[in-house]
């Protein structure tokens, strides 16, 4: 029972939770909502996606070498991942210029091409790319508490559901052997598709950026239920734990905590106003430093 989440204030409160829910809500209606980035999943130095996706945008700028006067592709064509970061912390304290420019080129990084190519593309990056700083596959960048949380709210017939910011097919291909979330549970940002000749096209227009007070809109419309759990690690998961919290019945919004700079990271950035809410509206704090026994699984 939750094994490597240490004894305290966290444990306690997801113990107390899933014994309400056990007693006064209905298995239907025991829904679990989980962000990804730096809440199941490494986010440091960069996100995941973003090296992914600055793989793809340097092969395009090996192409044309006139891109790289220009960002992002000046970034991705030296390596500078920092540039990416800023960009989205930038977006986090209300400055979308950079983050405009990234959008532009990563939406045209892999577009017109079929939805199984894109997965082909994602497993062929997971099969090879390592952590940065942490020399771990980026497979083994799961958070095993967080993982055993998961199999935890199952063993109280919850149904869990991944709602993050980063892309929805970059999630799906390894949701399921990550987290044993499936596909068709995995809410994320996208692009437009087409239908042609039999296949599903990806293309260059977005569809949902999914941050924000966009969370709880595709969580209904995808699921049809308020959560009674939450959990999430930025500035961008507040309305989605403000809306598991807001229901007339038992809940439980549980913000990550990054404070372990030796066995992970250390950093607020682009989570002040998530921890604000926590004193404030009475959600539980996760200490990776305090709550975690571990932080990866080896």
């Amino acid at each position: 029972m939750l094994e490597l989440w240490a004894d305290g204030a966290a444990k306690s409160a997801l113990v107390e939770f899933a014994a309400r829910a056990v007693d006064s809500v209905a298995p239907e209606e025991r829904v679990a909502v989980f962000d990804n980035d730096g809440t199941l999943w490494c986010e440091k130095p960069a996100y995941i996606q973003l090296d992914f996706l600055v793989r793809r945008i340097a092969e395009q700028v090996a192409r044309d070498p006139a891109l790289a006067t220009e960002q992002p592709y000046t970034a991705a064509a030296s390596g500078d991942l920092g540039w990416f970061g800023d960009a989205v912390t930038k977006h986090y304290d209300g400055d979308d210029s950079d983050l405009k420019l990234l959008a532009k080129a990563v939406l045209s990084a892999n577009a017109t091409i079929t939805t199984e190519e894109h997965a082909a593309r994602v497993n062929a990056f997971f099969a090879d790319a390592k952590h940065p700083t942490l020399g771990r596959p980026y497979t083994a960048c799961g958070y095993a508490p967080m993982i055993e949380l998961l199999r935890y709210l199952e063993s109280f017939g919850f149904t869990n559901y991944i709602v993050s910011g980063g892309g929805r097919d970059f999630m799906r291909p390894v949701t399921t052997s990550m987290y044993g979330v499936p596909p068709e549970r995995v809410i994320g940002s996208s692009v437009g598709l087409i239908f042609q000749n039999g296949e599903l096209l990806t293309t260059a227009q977005p569809e949902f950026l999914n941050d924000g007070p966009v969370k709880p809109v595709r969580i209904w419309a995808r699921v049809g239920r308020r959560p009674i759990f939450a959990a999430g690690n930025s500035n961008g998961d507040i309305e989605m734990l403000q809306y598991t919290a807001a229901g007339s019945g038992p809940s439980l919004a549980l913000l990550v905590h990054h404070d372990d700079a030796e066995r992970e990271f250390a950093y607020d950035a682009g989570a002040e106003s998530a921890l604000q809410h926590v004193e404030k509206a009475g959600w539980t704090r996760a200490s990776m430093r305090d709550d975690w026994k571990t932080v990866f699984s080896d």
